[in-house]
């Protein structure tokens, strides 16, 4: 346990702001570099956070995954969040998610406000990048895998999560897997000891989580009220991406269907700009969710901007804040800890899930996408290059391939 700690980068002691700083850093950085949806990034958060910075153990980074994928809202911006919450409190989690995310909501509001007739679904790097995508992903399932499923019984919990997730892809699949793996995990592992259980150092208490879970729920049961009584147009706007954000379990590509229910009901925007702006949100980094940025936008310029991006984030925010000053009890617990055990795994048979569907039935089509992305994959993992590298080239053989 204290050699596992010992590897472990502490936060720094020359005052918070400079963590804050360092924080943002690193997350913007994701922010600009972080293509291919919600699996691909926690590849690239796996590689910046995980093995380069050591801010958090393999374990810990595991369960915050299965954690936020209890949790409906946009599960990589909640593993984002509670990074930066963990090395820096709650400001750390607001300044590691506006890094994440600033980027790709400037990105959409210029598509909204300049771009709205342009074509680009089909360009060659936009391919390239989703097989970005599938080196990233597959990066990150053998390093998490050869951690997290060492024997036997949990390599046959993950097949078994990859089979059922590939066959039944409902917004509610992947929670009751994970429940099942829970269960399935207190049964075989709650005797268990495992030494490299590293407890996280979370300074928001228990009394601050508890005011953000009850915000949560108020502004949940509270806002349709407002709205209705309200008659205001940008209450009704905040309703909707609110509810939306935090009723969406998943993330990624399932809220769309709830996105387009409500802003084409409101006629905020046309079917046709609704297309266009998913597709120009494939193009950027960041959370797909930040598709509200360009909703709100073509709905109310910059403010509607404001208003759509603030309330479908915000649930994912009050939800892992509000979870993570009980995390290290839980983890602690005999039977949680088991329960985590099988989890993990299970996280790892989704992963593996979303490698092949949606990654590798939209990036692999030909045996030159193939190619490519072995080649990124062997640059990735063998080589250890950057992944702002592996993006570039990755765009860069899209192109070559388009015109090939």
């Amino acid at each position: 346990m204290e050699t596992h700690q010992k590897e472990l980068i502490p936060r720094k002691k020359n005052g918070k702001f400079t963590t804050l700083i360092e924080v943002f850093r690193v997350s913007t950085k994701l922010g600009f570099t972080s293509f291919g949806g919600p699996i691909a990034h926690l590849g690239y958060f796996h590689n910046e956070y995980i093995l380069r910075r050591k801010w958090m153990d393999e374990r810990s980074y595991a369960d915050l995954i299965a954690l936020c994928q209890f949790l409906p809202g946009p599960a990589s911006s909640q593993v984002g969040i509670g990074i930066g919450i963990v090395r820096g409190g709650l400001l750390g989690g607001v300044v590691a998610w506006l890094g994440f995310t600033l980027p790709s909501i400037i990105a959409l509001v210029l598509f909204a406000f300049l771009l709205q007739g342009f074509d680009i679904g089909n360009s060659g790097w936009i391919h390239g990048l989703k097989i970005v995508a599938v080196a990233i992903v597959a990066q990150a399932i053998l390093g998490m895998g050869q951690k997290l499923t060492p024997d036997r019984n949990r390599l046959t919990i993950a097949v078994i999560a990859t089979v059922i997730t590939l066959y039944w892809q409902t917004a509610f699949s992947q929670v009751l897997i994970i429940v099942a793996a829970g269960f399935i995990g207190i049964w075989l592992y709650q005797k268990k000891e495992e030494h490299e259980v590293h407890e996280l150092h979370i300074t928001t208490s228990r009394s601050v989580a508890i005011v953000c879970l009850s915000l949560f729920f108020i502004l949940l049961f509270a806002l349709p009220m407002l709205s209705k009584w309200g008659g205001v147009e940008w209450l009704t706007m905040f309703d909707s991406f609110y509810r939306t954000g935090s009723l969406v379990f998943g993330g990624g590509h399932v809220v769309l269907p709830l996105l387009e229910s409500e802003v084409i009901a409101n006629e905020w925007v046309s079917e046709a700009d609704f297309l266009t702006g998913y597709g120009a949100t494939q193009a950027v980094p960041g959370p797909l969710f930040t598709f509200a940025s360009y909703l709100g936008a073509m709905a109310g310029g910059l403010s509607g901007a404001f208003i759509a991006t603030t309330a479908i984030f915000l649930p994912a925010f009050l939800l892992i804040a509000g979870a993570l000053p009980f995390w290290n009890a839980l983890r602690t617990n005999l039977k949680v800890k088991g329960a985590l055990v099988a989890i993990n795994a299970a996280v790892v048979g989704i992963l593996l899930a979303a490698l092949y569907d949606p990654l590798w039935t939209t990036a692999i089509l030909e045996p030159s996408d193939f190619a490519l992305a072995t080649i990124l994959f062997v640059m990735l993992v063998f080589w250890k290059l950057p992944p702002w590298i592996i993006v570039l080239t990755g765009a860069a053989g899209g192109i070559l391939l388009s015109i090939w």
